[in-house]
């Protein structure tokens, strides 16, 4: 979906105050679901995830997290609801035989650098994983979902986009009121510059958490002087787009779609025709280029992206004393 436009002004927006009282509802329930008890495994559990709906950058972070626990010699695994798949599972996701219909985009991207299993039923997943010889789970997303006992949870933020007005969906972007999510958080991960990520960070030092600033930086190699009609389904398409300009290319025509959206025959169609003009590629992302068509995706070149922390001595500190810990 399409964040509204009401989502990023004031809370006194008269779109905001009409749907205000649906939003009080939804997020006591959630923040009430949030407190609920959850399984404990005997493995450590980590999850990547927001306080919002919508795209901050989670999968990047969920893939350097394990990256970071597989230097420290603990085997991590993923686990994915797998929004946008049909499988319910728990399946161990195969990149050569899954498609992003089946086990959800994100997964995909995720089973490239570790095992990933996709699951609705998390507990299930979590033991999975454990039977796939992890010695760590990394749940891509799931802050909201209390059906694991989580030993940190790390909420991803957009720096630009913040946290919206404040307010619970749908007058806002929240999935629970802050104040309640606050308290099942070890930490902030704060995704590029802006000063609505920075009243985050105050809110998260206010309360003694640890801010981990980072940045997702783009792999353009052999993009820079290169016309290209750039296409996104992804949270904030336009970061896509700044990305590429800031590799150097030329960007000829963009097109923005809905998160996780399935491509259509009609959508490819017209993709290909823009890209008709002398000179000019088609470019995506990672996360769109798995929703593609295989003989499609091969008309197609994509900017990989990846995340790096400002300090991340102070995440392996952090994710350090933790295994030791446990």
């Amino acid at each position: 979906m399409r964040p509204p436009a009401f989502w990023s002004a004031r809370p006194e927006h008269p779109a905001a105050r009409i749907l205000a009282p649906l939003g009080r509802a939804y997020g006591a329930l959630t923040a009430a679901r949030m407190d609920r008890p959850g399984e404990r495994l005997p493995c450590p559990v980590l999850c990547v995830g927001n306080f919002t709906l919508g795209g901050a950058g989670k999968t990047p972070t969920a893939l350097a997290l394990a990256a970071l626990l597989a230097g420290m010699g603990t085997r991590p695994a993923f686990l994915s609801r797998g929004y946008g798949g049909r499988l319910a599972g728990p399946v161990m996701v195969d990149p050569l035989r899954h498609g992003a219909e089946e086990v959800g985009d994100e997964s995909l991207l995720l089973a490239r650098a570790h095992p990933t299993i996709v699951a609705r039923d998390r507990p299930a997943g979590a033991r999975a994983c454990l039977a796939a010889g992890a010695g760590a789970v990394v749940m891509d997303d799931g802050l909201q979902n209390p059906s694991l006992d989580k030993d940190l949870a790390l909420a991803v933020v957009d720096a630009e986009a913040g946290l919206g007005n404040g307010l619970p969906f749908p007058a806002g972007p929240l999935r629970a009121p802050l104040d309640r999510q606050w308290r099942h958080v070890g930490g902030l991960v704060l995704v590029g510059d802006g000063a609505a990520g920075e009243a985050a960070a105050q809110a998260a030092e206010r309360r003694g958490l640890p801010v981990h600033r980072a940045a997702l930086v783009p792999a353009g190699e052999g993009l820079a002087g290169r016309r290209v009609f750039a296409f996104a389904g992804i949270g904030r398409p336009e970061k896509f787009f700044a990305s590429l300009r800031a590799v150097g290319a030329e960007i000829a025509g963009t097109r923005e779609f809905p998160d996780h959206h399935p491509y259509r025959a009609a959508d490819l169609a017209a993709l290909a025709a823009a890209a008709e003009r002398p000179g000019v590629e088609l470019v995506t992302t990672e996360k769109d280029a798995v929703r593609l068509p295989s003989e499609f995706r091969s008309r197609v070149r994509t900017l990989p992206v990846a995340l790096r922390f400002a300090d991340p001595e102070a995440l392996s500190r952090q994710v350090g004393a933790l295994l030791a810990a446990r």
